[in-house]
Order: C-alpha cells, then structure tokens, then sequence
C-alpha cells in the first residue's frame, strides 16, 4: 500500500509525532488526537508528515529545535515500547520511515527529486523508473556466558553509556554467525562458541533489526577495542551492575541480559 506525503487531514487512527529520539504525547501521555497533529503542522513545527492507512496510522517529524507549546510533553521512544507493546511496530516504523525521508529525498542516480510510488511503501524516481524502498540496517547483538558469569560491556559512542552486549552490524558477504564471531573478536579478543539465535526486534535508531543471539566462551584473553569500548567486565548472574547502569527495558540487549541472568 501506497505512503500519503502530507495529506489535509489525519483520517488514521494512531497518530505518532517524533522529534529526535522522542515521541510527542499529550500533557496525559497519551498518542495524539487528530486536532493535536493539526494544531502542530499549523504552528509550523512539522518538517515532514505522512499517512500509511494500510497499517492505520499518521506520523509527523518535528523539526529538531522546535519549543513544544503548552499541552505537550516528550516521551522516550524506547520507554514507549516497553509501555504500548501493542504499539512498538507502529512507533517504530514511523521514526524509521520519517527518518529515510528526510535523508533520502533525491535519486542518487540521477538527482531527480523522489516521489511518493503509487502502489507500494517506496519513493520512486520518474526520470530513472526505479523504485527505492525503506532501508533496514541488520546487526546482530550477543550475551556471551561462561559458566555462572555474563560478559557486559560500556561503548565509548554516542551517549547511551550502560552495559550491555556486544554488537555490530552485519557486512556484506557475513552470514549472521560470521557477524556474531567477527563482532565478539573484534571487540573483546574472545572466541565463541554454540552461537544461538533467540529472537529480533525492531530498533528505529535510525533503521536497525537487532538480531539477537547467546554464545558461549571458547577461548581467549579478554581484551577490549579500545575505539569501541569503555571497558568489558564477566558479572556474575546474581550480580549484575545497579539498575541504573543496564539497558532500558523493552531493548534486545534488556532481553538477553534477564533471560540469561534468571536462567
């Protein structure tokens, strides 16, 4: 089904406007109403907004120094998935999306301006024909064991400092189990082994699918890559860094952590 570049009106029933890494909600928490997306594409805070009506929802991107007005509030996306799991496919393909159209406006072949396609969720260009659909990121994320002990590591990256698995995107050519060894010995200098998939999950920072797997310790002095990592540390299961310090809940790394650690 087709995407709706900025319709008049907001006829869908879930309504998500994300500014950065947050959702805009009502003073309550809640979604938006119909009125509130209008109310915010009239005081001219919208960069983009769109409609997807085969999945029943509306999503508008706020540009990124706009002051909310009065009945408004920021919720974390991620905070929001562990509350409305209902919600997390819609939550996430909305930023995702909103994101790739605001990078991806033009062709790269020939630069013509991309346009909305008329049957599919895609951009097309009318000089070239092609069509270009939304862009998923895989990268897979590892809770490796060895014994009673779990190997937690802090990234030295961006801002979200906890412990937390170790993990990277998939290259080219890389089976997910080459990712899952690569990553490991990249980072930590260790060998795996019994590398298992567990599960996946959506994670729209900007267009990621964590796939999430365990392995176990098969050899190896622990050494970290220092241009990666902080540091890395084996925890026992029954003493785990404070709350604090761990990934939020609802994250595959979250996931891993607890499952394993109550195993």
């Amino acid at each position: 089904m087709p995407i709706i570049t900025k319709p008049n009106e907001f006829k869908c029933t879930h309504n998500f406007a994300v500014k950065g890494v947050d959702l805009i909600v009502s003073s309550t928490g809640a979604l938006l109403t119909a009125k509130e997306m209008e109310f915010l594409r009239d005081s001219d805070l919208a960069v983009d907004w769109f409609s997807e009506d085969f999945y029943d929802y509306n999503a508008m991107l706020i540009k990124d120094d706009a002051e909310l007005p009065h009945g408004f509030s920021l919720c974390p996306i991620r905070q929001f998935f562990w509350d409305h799991e209902e919600l997390k496919f819609h939550a996430a393909r909305s930023r995702s999306l909103l994101s790739q159209r605001r990078m991806y406006r033009f062709c790269p072949t020939c630069t013509a301006e991309l346009e909305d396609d008329k049957t599919e969720s895609a951009l097309f260009c009318p000089h070239c024909s092609i069509k270009f659909f939304p862009r998923i990121e895989p990268a897979t994320i590892t809770l490796i064991h060895k014994g009673d002990e779990i190997l937690l590591a802090r990234g030295k990256r961006g801002t979200y400092r906890k412990f937390a698995c170790i993990s990277g995107f998939v290259e080219q050519g890389e089976s997910l189990e080459d990712c899952v060894r690569r990553e490991v010995k990249e980072e930590t200098n260790l060998e795996v082994k019994n590398i298992r998939y567990t599960g996946s999950s959506a994670w729209p920072f900007p267009d990621q699918l964590m796939l999430e797997f365990t392995a176990e310790y098969a050899g190896g002095e622990l050494k970290i890559q220092e241009e990666e990592l902080e540091e890395a540390r084996w925890f026992k299961k029954d003493q785990l860094p404070p709350q604090d310090q761990l990934p939020m809940a609802g994250s595959s790394a979250y996931r891993l952590i607890f499952g394993e650690a109550k195993k």
